[in-house]
């Protein structure tokens, strides 16, 4: 297997992408407090990591449909913890 600087860029930008959301999830996971989490900024992300996931499927790109399925899923938990706990 040779070595692919673009699929190595990629994989890197999406281990840092959805690594950034998990302090947040552990944190709000935890406290259960979310009362200063936006939920309007969480949905909006959420919607647009939806989308990028929609995007690598059409597309037929397995880094972008991974990595952003599993950030999707960090961040409706994010989203589930705040309806829950205001």
């Amino acid at each position: 297997m040779a070595f692919d600087p673009v699929m190595t860029i990629g994989l890197i930008a999406a281990s840092l992408t959805t690594g950034g959301i998990m302090p947040q999830v552990i944190k709000a996971h935890t406290t259960r407090q979310t009362k200063d989490i936006s939920l309007a900024m969480w949905v909006m992300s959420a919607l647009g990591v939806a989308l990028w996931v929609v995007y690598g499927v059409l597309l037929n790109v397995l880094p972008v449909i991974i990595a952003n399925s599993v950030t999707l899923c960090l961040m409706l938990y994010i989203v589930y913890l705040k309806v829950k706990y205001g």
